[in-house]
């Protein structure tokens, strides 16, 4: 299977590619994958340095004539995110990504593809194993947990790094030149509750909803898509007139993936389950209808279950659902600098409710940090008012964009040189390494660029093949290129 995407071109970037999605590599369970490029590294008899955190480095003299260029650092993400179908058989933990193509499309079956970035790692071991590739003195750091908190890059070493220009690749735009990023703080609500035997003449029901596109919760908020999250709260909330009763919920997973599916046990008194179902139905037909050109495979079932589990306290019940519905979900405020760039977001991505405890798991963007502040807060005072513990964690910075950088102006006219056009010099919401490294590297001059990819964090994710030719091709002429020191 994956001998066809060998056979793609550019070879030396899928063959990488390839052996890497051979390796497990689920954030925060990446000893697997800082072996495979420790020993990749020290196998090409490069200088090959692991730090405190798992965080890899390799350095790479310059070819001859490159001497006295800027030293440059390549930088991409190890770990990548762990989504699957519900009906995909497949174990991150042992298996290797199954991938496939699809017209100019690579695709995984039934899971993510681990391009996002997994395709800058392996440009980056391309170019380290190349003798043709003309390039400054450089060093390839290969950063873990990006996905689940940055700890890498907030662990790095503070004198490990001696680049100049550092060029980071984990863009999905192949037209697009990075220059900022939004910063990011985990929120999570948690509270108790008292579990109930279910009344006497009540009848347990399961609900499922799924086929949402899910996807980033940072670059595909400005979409609109569903949150399985939401939708499963609407069609739980202002039920008081049934006398639902909820026992479990389980809905999303990742904090930067878009919830997908949600699944819900519930109880009902016999009385009231067919006026609730032609409830259900009503709100099921607003929600497709509602979400019909974004979300067209949205589905909703509710169908009878045999348990016995027991149900929440109904005061708790009625304070959760209401939280829920107060807190905020998607984009909160656009840049006014910026045309099209969201400023601030918050996506609720994870919610339990099982054995008496409530987990809520949320994560705010903003690029500019008074809003990322006041979203934080009002999330915070929802969820107090509604009697749940808040803890805030994980926040990293912003990068500011610099719009007379250096490195920007050479990127700049190399793309319009090859591709016969300007490129989209922007700035984007999600959350890239650069703020956080250069907060410890003030005087490093920053910029991200990469391929086409669509679908990151959901099962959905593809990367474009062309795409990936005219990155690399790009790629190459920005080596060659590098200032002089």
């Amino acid at each position: 299977m994956n001998e066809e995407i060998r056979s793609l071109e550019p070879k030396a970037l899928w063959n990488k590619f390839a052996d890497l999605n051979a390796v497990p590599r689920p954030s925060k369970k990446e000893e697997r994958v800082i072996e495979f490029i420790k020993n990749f590294g020290n196998n090409l008899n490069l200088e090959t340095e692991v730090d405190r955190v798992g965080n890899v480095v390799i350095r790479k003299p310059a070819t001859k004539g490159m001497e006295n260029r800027k030293k440059i650092v390549l930088q991409a993400h190890l770990d990548m995110v762990h989504q699957k179908n519900n009906d995909t058989n497949f174990d991150f933990d042992i298996q290797g990504i199954e991938m496939y193509v699809d017209g100019d499309w690579v695709r995984a079956k039934g899971t993510t593809l681990g391009a996002d970035n997994g395709l800058g790692v392996a440009t980056m071991m391309a170019v380290l194993e190349s003798d043709s590739i003309e390039h400054p003195e450089l060093e390839a750091l290969f950063t873990i947990d990006e996905e689940t908190g940055m700890t890498g890059a907030k662990g790095l070493d503070t004198n490990m790094l001696k680049g100049d220009i550092l060029l980071n690749l984990d863009t999905e735009e192949d037209d697009e030149i990075g220059i900022g990023c939004a910063g990011g703080v985990d929120i999570t609500a948690t509270r108790s509750y008292n579990q109930e035997e279910v009344p006497a003449g009540y009848k347990y029901f399961f609900v499922k909803v799924k086929g949402l596109k899910g996807g980033h919760s940072g670059m595909d908020i400005i979409k609109g898509l569903g949150n399985a999250n939401k939708l499963m709260n609407r069609l739980l909330a202002n039920t008081e007139d049934f006398d639902l009763c909820i026992a479990e919920v389980d809905g999303g997973g990742l904090r930067n993936a878009i919830p997908r599916e949600s699944n819900a046990v519930i109880a009902l008194p016999e009385n009231k389950i067919e006026d609730f179902k032609v409830e259900f139905g009503n709100r099921t037909n607003s929600f497709k209808a509602e979400y019909s050109t974004l979300e067209p495979n949205l589905s909703i079932d509710l169908n009878p279950l045999d348990t016995d589990k027991k149900v929440m306290d109904i005061q708790v019940q009625k304070n959760f659902l209401k939280a829920l519905s107060a807190a905020h979900n998607g984009v909160f405020r656009m840049s006014p600098e910026i045309e099209g760039l969201v400023e601030a977001s918050n996506n609720i991505a994870k919610v339990t409710l099982k054995d008496g405890e409530i987990h809520i798991k949320c994560l705010t963007r903003s690029s500019v940090e008074s809003t990322k502040d006041q979203l934080a807060d009002s999330l915070k005072a929802v969820f107090e008012l509604s009697g749940f513990d808040v803890e805030l964690s994980g926040e990293y910075p912003g990068w500011s964009p610099n719009t007379d950088s250096p490195i920007l102006k050479t990127l700049d006219e190399i793309y319009q040189q090859i591709n016969g056009e300007k490129a989209d010099v922007a700035a984007c919401h999600a959350g890239l390494e650069c703020g956080i490294i250069g907060s410890n590297y003030p005087e490093m001059d920053m910029i991200s660029f990469g391929p086409t990819i669509r679908g990151a964090h959901s099962p959905d994710e593809r990367a474009s093949i062309s795409s990936a030719q005219k990155y690399w091709n790009f790629l190459l002429e920005v080596l060659k290129n590098i200032p002089e020191n």
